[in-house]
């Protein structure tokens, strides 16, 4: 199994797992836990395979989607030995927004050659399976946190891009992508990094004339 492979089983376990967390906070069966873990397990791997026109991965191989169902299982029955779901969540999103980042930038070089869509199609993977998950469990969601999340997924891709540019083995280059988004989006979650909001300011006086 490639590097590229392991990758994206554990990005979609890991943010499966998630999903599954999500629904414990929202006490539901084991069927919503199934459901929550799969959407957010494969759902950025979906859009960003629709994007690329692409054959849809987890039609090609259904494995995919038994992991989701597996992962929720585990989680329905040990959730409860968490001392803080959400926590748990956050810093799984984190893992799983920088395995999907590098493995989402391969993606997309690999089917377009272009480095610009590559950092596209790596920030999509990385963030639309956790904005759908929130969207669905009613949580607040991940992209309107204060803490830097979409520019570290698009870091992490970026690297991916440059590495594999400056001619690095693939398996390294996914390691150093990983590392970089992990590394931006942990440090934003542990120190609470964030880049320049927006401070609205008072509009120009137009009563005067020009």
């Amino acid at each position: 199994m490639n590097a590229l492979l392991v990758l994206d089983h554990a990005g979609v376990a890991v943010f499966a797992a998630t999903g599954a967390l999500a629904a414990s906070r929202k006490q539901l069966d084991i069927v919503g836990f199934v459901f929550l873990a799969s959407v957010t397990g494969i759902g950025g791997g979906t859009f960003r395979d629709l994007v690329l026109d692409l054959p849809v991965f987890w039609v090609l191989n259904p494995a995919y989607v038994l992991v989701c169902a597996a992962v929720a299982l585990l989680v329905y029955g040990t959730a409860h030995l968490m001392e803080s779901r959400y926590r748990v969540l956050l810093w799984l999103d984190c893992v799983g927004l920088a395995a999907f980042g590098a493995m989402g930038a391969a993606k997309g070089l690999d089917a377009t050659g272009s480095a610009t869509l590559a950092i596209i199609t790596g920030m999509l993977t990385a963030t639309f399976g956790g904005i759908l998950r929130d969207l669905l469990a009613g949580e607040p969601s991940v992209l309107l946190r204060s803490e830097i999340y979409v520019s570290a997924a698009m870091a992490g891709a970026a690297a991916y891009t440059v590495s594999v540019a400056a001619g690095l083995p693939q398996a390294l280059s996914l390691a150093i992508a990983f590392a970089i988004a992990f590394i931006i989006r942990g440090g934003a979650l542990r120190f609470g990094w964030t880049l320049p909001r927006y401070k609205p300011r008072a509009g120009r006086d137009i009563s005067g004339g020009e």
